[in-house]
């Protein structure tokens, strides 16, 4: 079978595709992964084969260019799937026509997918790949597919808002009245399969299959349908350090902000030397990994139990951990879970941190702060608990039993060739 995955130049998107890929290869498949040329050393550093096509997306230098933009990514989060954070039924349908056709189809789907649409389908007609596998942003894939005769299937990296919403915005579409029905995402699809002789259909935007790798209680409920598989933390090509390998005397807490806020933005919006010297007033040993601007930021005398370092892969320090505090990144969640380590979240952003954080909590396996109440005896007193209360332990526990009892990669890849 010859499979191709799409994703467009974001690393974090990527790399939660990549242990299917790996699975897949394994299972003597042929794999392809397309994406933007700026994403091409990524992808042959995981060991699968890149094919760059079309012209690097400019979603950072919107973001330069356009700082009221980015204030409202960073504090407010993405309309419309920020509206997933209330009850699903006081989402209306002008909210969520206003979040399509003022920022997702505009800013995020036509700016993301149109430079790399017109190479995909080429390579797609070329290769004539059986199934192509997506990640949520990456519309021209499915396009692609469409346009070729493969089947599809979306893969999910956090809390399906993309689908939840679709749905409700189909529901309340298809009950307005004839003429009052429109649809600025699948217009934009629409237009771009035409250019290659096809037309929108829904599937574009379910796939045919959607590829959940959250554990069920962590999901929003009444969503489309799923193909559970297996998180496996990937953290890139790493190297793990000589101080890692043996446990300290004291309790270790890691603290990690990861990498995306610091390459679209700059850096993080967490006073980073202020947690410091917070948790310097511990019992415990502090492990900081703050890559390229947040090491910057925290370049101060540091107390003795205060190491700070730049990248060090997660899955090895979450393990050799007693807690993590985190920004609620998905990978980053996801990846303490799987380690069974209770973990502290400071959500930054209204999109899909809130939601995942909340889901820790709601296992027992963490606590949720909120950054607009965040200082230093707020932070001091949870971590504190953390090492504690052995009951977050055991919720951690308990959360990555259910992360393991779920069908590995290799499992998901034998059953998407029967699809």
């Amino acid at each position: 079978m010859r499979v191709l995955l799409a994703a467009y130049a974001a690393r974090s998107h990527f790399t939660a595709m990549v242990p299917l890929g790996q699975a897949l290869v394994a299972a003597g498949h042929q794999v392809r992964v397309a994406s933007q040329p700026a994403l091409a050393g990524a992808i042959t550093g995981t060991g699968l084969t890149a094919v760059p096509v079309g012209r690097d997306h400019a979603v950072s230098r919107m973001l330069e260019f356009r700082p009221e933009i980015a204030g409202r990514l960073r504090t407010m989060g993405m309309p419309p799937f920020d509206l997933a954070q209330g009850p699903t039924e006081a989402v209306t349908w002008e909210a969520l026509t206003a979040g399509y056709e003022g920022f997702a189809v505009p800013w995020l789907f036509r700016l993301v997918n149109e430079p790399m649409l017109a190479e995909l389908v080429d390579f797609c007609r070329a290769w004539r790949p059986d199934l192509v596998v997506w990640e949520p942003i990456t519309l021209a894939a499915p396009v692609a597919a469409s346009v070729v005769g493969a089947a599809h299937a979306r893969l999910l990296w956090s809390v399906d808002l993309f689908g939840h919403l679709r749905d409700r915005f189909v529901r309340l579409r298809d009950a307005r009245p004839a003429g009052d029905r429109r649809d600025a995402l699948a217009e934009l699809l629409d237009r771009w399969a035409r250019r290659y002789g096809g037309a929108f259909g829904e599937e574009m935007l379910s796939g045919r299959v959607t590829i959940d790798q959250l554990p069920p209680s962590m999901r929003l409920a009444g969503g489309p349908d799923s193909l559970p598989m297996r998180y496996v933390p990937y953290n890139g090509t790493a190297v793990v350090p000589r101080w890692l390998w043996d446990r300290p005397e004291r309790p270790r807490v890691c603290l990690t902000l990861g990498v995306t806020d610091g390459e679209l933005y700059g850096g993080s919006l967490l006073p980073i030397s202020e947690l410091l010297s917070a948790l310097a007033d511990l019992d415990a040993e502090i492990v900081a990994t703050l890559p390229g601007a947040g090491r910057d930021a925290s370049r101060r005398p540091l107390p003795d139990n205060v190491r700070v370092t730049g990248y060090v892969p997660l899955h090895a320090l979450a393990t050799a951990s007693d807690a993590v505090v985190h920004h609620a990144g998905w990978g980053t969640v996801c990846t303490t879970a799987h380690s069974g380590v209770p973990q502290l979240a400071i959500a930054q952003r209204e999109f899909d941190g809130p939601l995942l954080a909340r889901g820790v909590a709601a296992q027992g396996a963490g606590l949720v702060l909120d950054p607009g109440e965040l200082d230093g005896d707020v932070l001091r007193r949870a971590v504190g608990r953390l090492l504690a209360d052995p009951s977050f332990r055991e919720g951690a526990a308990g959360l990555r039993e259910e992360m393991l009892a779920m069908p590995s990669p290799a499992e998901v890849a034998a059953r998407l060739a029967e699809l």
